[in-house]
């Protein structure tokens, strides 16, 4: 077990990283009801600073007052003083010899917990699937969503924008921009969800734009040193199973498109990473990152297995591998991999269950 290219420095941007192993960004809808960082989130997050990780991605964090929140108790960065109360937890993970990014999140159809409104707001009027997640305090169907008008669209790049300016000046080492799992931005990147006619629809090159003008919009906003990255699945978290009807096609335009906005990673989530995306196909979605990118990749997806964390990354498919359920078992991940000691199992029932809060167990 060749554990060492795991532990191997790694540069994304200008962040050294001490090694190539991360956390993926979980929601934990522990902060104050109107989106102020606590004390429980600060000793969280330090903790896997503390167990080893390099890189921590935070959980969703809503970037305006207006439409972006998805659940109760999440925390914002959409004014000054939330950005101030994140600063304890960028000075925790520092400390320990972490880096930290703040991923940004805009819920589009799926908000389910909003302080702020009772309508949500998506590139066109289509009913979610499924139902809303009762360990975040959901309950029944989710609203149909009002179609966003042009001047939301761009005000929503505007929030984006602000938000990883307040990110930044918070210390932040970078952010990664959430266009994933159905939110806002994956609504515009999914067929059956984005239905407009104007530029940021129909083809697969007109979905992609409104992610590609952000991301380019951030770029320019922050400081050359900053860095940003966007995460890109194709399920859903109220649609499991979505695929891209075009296959490596879409792969091709999605991520080469992705690829020349100014990002500097693409952060990719699948159920199991290295399995092919597509039927009949044998490249894993985060092979076909790489290939159309061009951009460092991180992988997502039941790579808590030490093996399959390993191969990801010396075969080239990925440069960083990021852990969800296994950062969850064991904060201390890697200084276990490190001592070459038993991972622990995850027990959703303990950690999700519930409420997926934080425990006082975990920290």
């Amino acid at each position: 077990m060749n554990k060492e290219i795991l532990l191997q420095s790694y540069k994304l941007n200008k962040t050294e990283l001490k090694n190539r192993v991360g956390v993926a960004p979980m929601t934990r809808i522990s902060a104050t009801d109107d989106g102020f960082v606590t004390d429980k989130m600060v000793k969280y997050y330090r903790s896997f600073a503390k167990g080893g990780f390099g890189l921590i991605i935070t959980e969703g964090t809503y970037i305006d007052k207006k439409n972006s929140q998805t659940y109760q108790y999440q925390p914002g960065i959409a004014i000054d003083g939330q950005a101030q109360a994140w600063k304890k937890v960028v000075d925790a993970v520092h400390d320990e010899g972490g880096k930290i990014f703040m991923q940004l999140q805009h819920s589009g159809p799926l908000s389910q917990g909003s302080h702020f409104s009772e309508e949500t707001i998506a590139p066109s009027s289509v009913k979610p699937k499924g139902e809303q997640l009762k360990f975040y305090y959901g309950e029944g169907e989710y609203i149909i969503p009002r179609e966003m008008t042009r001047e939301e669209i761009n005000d929503v790049k505007k929030s984006f924008v602000e938000a990883a300016q307040r990110a930044e000046n918070a210390g932040f080492d970078g952010v990664e921009i959430h266009g994933a799992n159905g939110y806002l931005l994956d609504a515009f990147l999914t067929e059956y969800t984005n239905l407009r006619t104007d530029e940021y629809g129909g083809n697969t090159e007109n979905r992609v734009r409104f992610l590609v003008e952000i991301a380019s919009e951030v770029t320019k906003a922050v400081g050359k040193d900053f860095t940003l990255g966007i995460r890109i699945s194709q399920s859903q978290v109220n649609d499991y199973l979505y695929k891209w009807s075009g296959k490596e096609e879409d792969a091709k335009i999605i991520f080469s498109s992705l690829g020349q906005s100014g990002l500097d990673y693409i952060h990719i989530t699948e159920y199991k990473a290295w399995q092919p995306a597509f039927d009949g196909g044998e490249k894993s979605l985060v092979s076909l990152g790489k290939k159309y990118s061009q951009l460092p990749i991180m992988a997502n997806g039941q790579l808590e297995n030490i093996e399959r964390a390993i191969d990801i990354v010396r075969n080239g498919d990925a440069d960083i591998v990021t852990l969800g359920k296994g950062a969850l078992a064991d904060h201390d991940w890697v200084k276990k991999i490190e001592r070459e000691e038993p991972l622990s199992f995850f027990n959703p029932d303990e950690v999700l269950y519930p409420v997926a809060n934080i425990k006082d167990f975990e920290i």
